[in-house]
């Protein structure tokens, strides 16, 4: 039942993803149909996770009043709402105010989802569970790249927000019907006793996992320009980059499943994190000849710590808090993801060298490793649930 349950997740995560980047890979049509320009248009983008800093906690906090299943299903009615606005936008500011609402349920079904893989695989295979779930966000980007653009463009541009639709409600069908509160999972009514939560550890692993994304935004947001400085055309330098996302997606789940298999869950991901660590400044510094293999062999030790990473909390919180815990979790990260690109971005404007941007990534993940060492020094396994 449970790897049902996981299906369940999968696609309602994968529908996120696929809504998230809509924005995105619909944008000359939206631009034509709201006429609105690029500067609005990552406005847009942006608007969907940003408001995960506050709502990712609020939204533990309700799941915990309210049970986890009431919380989710109302958040994908909220993604449903969002996308039949966004289908029926004629101005930007009806636009905004559907991506926020959109954005307010997935940034919800994030951290409960993510918690739910818990709840359903502590104790056996969660670190594969994890990672199995983590991949549904590239295969989600993916199909959204692959699918809306091919709609609008063979009809237009509501088919693809009709489709869009569609996958949302059956993401809510699907979830409504088929999940299950697992045997000693806390449903609701449950107090929050904020002291109880183990801070320190639990700041650490959001730490972690924060870093650990930033500067992964660092490779793919600023890959591309970095590999121009070096003198490769902008088309073979985008390919360049999307091998290395493409390896590291492909080792994610198996990144869970050594963590499980082999117990050395710290050891594996500490591999990652320094491989990970390495690849900015072998793309900065080593021949031309080796920077595919550079890039292939960093996406691939990358992507082995995604799962082990997202299974820390699970270790530290008790059943009861987990909700909270892991909204607390997902805001620090959110945090980060809003603030390290912006960063990066500035100082390399400051200093106008793009290749900033990968030293920046580079302290990002050894600053990463640090934080998986003192998470490792703080955390202790939680109290059994009464």
């Amino acid at each position: 039942m449970r790897w049902i349950i996981l299906c369940v997740l999968f696609f309602a995560r994968t529908v996120m993803a696929i809504q998230f980047q809509s924005v995105a890979a619909l944008s000359p049509f939206i631009m034509d149909s709201l006429a609105i320009t690029l500067t609005e248009i990552g406005l847009l983008i942006g608007l969907y996770l940003g408001p995960g800093i506050i709502v990712a906690v609020a939204g533990g906090a309700v799941a915990t009043w309210f049970g986890d299943k009431r919380t989710v299903i109302a958040s994908l009615m909220f993604m449903v709402i969002g996308a039949v606005m966004m289908m029926s936008a004629s101005t930007l500011g009806w636009a905004v105010a559907g991506r926020v609402v959109s954005g307010i349920g997935g940034v919800v079904i994030n951290v409960l989802m993510t918690k739910m893989v818990i709840d359903w695989f502590a104790g056996k295979n969660v670190s594969t569970a994890l990672a199995i779930y983590i991949g549904s966000w590239p295969v989600g980007i993916a199909l959204g790249l692959l699918i809306l653009p091919a709609l609008a463009a063979s009809a237009e541009v509501q088919s693809a927000w009709t489709a869009l639709t569609i996958f949302t409600v059956m993401a809510l069908l699907l979830f409504a019907f088929v999940y299950q509160t697992p045997v000693g999972a806390t449903t609701a009514d449950t107090r929050i006793n904020i002291t109880t939560l183990p801070w320190t550890p639990l700041a650490f692993a959001a730490l972690l996992w924060g870093l650990y994304n930033a500067a992964f935004a660092m490779i793919f947001g600023f890959g591309t320009l970095v590999l121009g400085e070096r003198g490769m055309s902008i088309p073979n330098a985008s390919s360049a980059i999307s091998f290395y996302i493409l390896a590291a997606t492909l080792t994610i789940p198996i990144g869970g499943w050594l963590a499980d298999r082999t117990g050395r869950a710290n050891l594996l991901i500490f591999v990652s994190l320094v491989g990970a660590m390495l690849v900015f400044p072998a793309v900065l510094y080593l021949p031309d000849s080796f920077l595919i293999v550079a890039l292939v062999l960093g996406g691939l030790l990358a992507g082995l710590a995604p799962g082990p990473i997202v299974a820390m909390p699970g270790f530290i919180l008790r059943p009861e808090t987990r909700a909270f815990g892991t909204g607390v979790f997902y805001s620090i990260y959110y945090l980060l993801m809003m603030i390290a690109p912006a960063l990066a971005g500035g100082i390399a404007d400051h200093v106008g060298d793009v290749n900033v941007a990968f030293v920046l990534g580079s302290v990002m993940m050894l600053l990463a490793i640090l934080a998986h060492l003192a998470f490792r020094q703080t955390a202790s396994a939680p109290p059994v649930a009464a």
